[in-house]
């Protein structure tokens, strides 16, 4: 049956009454120091382990160039794609000035300089630009977290499949097709939309529609250079080996970038998704109702070793960023089991699953099989 709308349910969750509870000074204090041992950590070892990171990046698009002209494969589109999901995963952090209190960090890692201007084109190609992502992400989905205002909010964004008549398969089905092209479909428009919505006019359901401004923007700014350089300029550079190559190269590009946004879908999705995790109709009161729900909002995956952190963008790690999501990479992985102890602790909730069983959590509240819970 269809979903009900977003209206709060008749008994929310008490979130003011788990506040009461808390010895919140205490836990909130508890916090600080965690923060403080982080703070007083950082140097030397965060620069490396970020050069380290991003030399798997390196050699992931080494390996899908060397082998993108020799005809379809997989191994030039896991390449081509792994280093294009690399490029997200460093942009997320290093956005959110993740490394810009770090000693000795060059200024090209700081978030004044990463992907800015003519930099874009080198550290963050990607379809949307570093100022609405910024915008959009960082300041308005990390300030409402879970709330009706969230733009990343996955339940309001996917009503109209949530409420429609179509047959559940179906329903599923387009949430997995979605899932391939999520970044310009999906995403990128909510960016635009994030910018412009003070102009935007609204459409005949009362959901916003870009103006002629945020549409042009939207080509111009964010569709047509990522597409001229991975679809167009990428393939050209085959030339000299003959047609079947620059076809080769093309194909390899535009697989790995199916592939690379369905990655993207798998990690990012779920983080704050799923019928065990709630939505708020309200602000919060204060500090430490924020900081719980940040905290009661997210979820984890599977933590603790690069390789895995690596391919789940540091996302599993959603809990700890969203309290501090300022932290280097490393950090976050030395402060994990730390924040879990203290949660337990304090009799604060701390979910943490495994990726694929947040996948289809994801899946059923965007299909409507299962809702989100309601907090006041």
């Amino acid at each position: 049956m269809p979903s009900q709308t977003l209206s709060p349910q008749t008994t929310p969750l008490p979130v003011q009454n788990l506040q009461n509870k808390l010895d919140m000074d205490g836990f909130l204090q508890e916090l600080q120091a965690l923060r403080a041992e982080m703070d007083a950590a950082l140097g030397e070892d965060d620069l490396q382990h970020l050069y380290k990171i991003e030399s798997w990046g390196h050699i992931a698009h080494t390996v899908g160039v060397l082998t993108a002209g020799l005809g379809p494969n997989l191994l030039s589109i896991a390449g081509l794609s792994l280093s294009r999901t690399t490029r997200w995963l460093l942009m997320h952090h290093i956005g959110h000035r993740g490394y810009d209190r770090v000693p000795g960090i060059p200024k090209r890692y700081t978030s004044k300089y990463f992907a800015r201007g003519w930099r874009r084109l080198i550290d963050w190609p990607d379809w949307m630009t570093p100022e609405s992502w910024n915008y959009e992400h960082n300041v308005l989905h990390h300030s409402h977290t879970g709330e009706v205002t969230d733009p990343d909010l996955l339940e309001r964004n996917t009503e109209k499949i949530r409420n429609s008549n179509l047959p559940m398969p179906v329903r599923y089905a387009l949430m997995l097709a979605l899932g391939v092209v999520w970044k310009p479909f999906y995403y990128a428009p909510s960016n635009v939309h994030a910018i412009h919505s003070k102009g935007a006019a609204k459409g005949p359901a009362g959901e916003y529609m870009l103006d002629r401004d945020g549409i042009m923007e939207l080509i111009l700014d964010n569709y047509a250079p990522y597409v001229l350089l991975q679809f167009v300029i990428f393939p050209t550079l085959f030339l000299p080996a003959g047609p079947y190559a620059v076809f080769s190269a093309g194909v390899n590009s535009l697989l790995a970038e199916l592939v690379a946004n369905f990655h993207s879908f798998l990690v990012v999705g779920p983080n704050h998704t799923g019928e065990d995790l709630p939505r708020f109709h309200s602000k919060p009161a204060n500090k430490g109702e924020r900081m719980l729900r940040q905290i009661i909002g997210s979820v984890n995956y599977q933590c603790g070793d690069d390789l895995t952190d690596f391919l789940l963008f540091w996302l599993n790690y959603q809990i700890e960023h969203h309290i501090w999501p300022d932290l280097p990479m490393l950090r976050y992985q030395q402060v994990q089991p730390k924040v879990k102890a203290l949660c337990e602790k304090y009799g604060v909730p701390y979910l943490q699953e495994d990726v694929f069983t947040r996948f289809r959590k994801m899946l059923d509240v965007t299909t409507g099989a299962t809702s989100m819970q309601s907090m006041t």
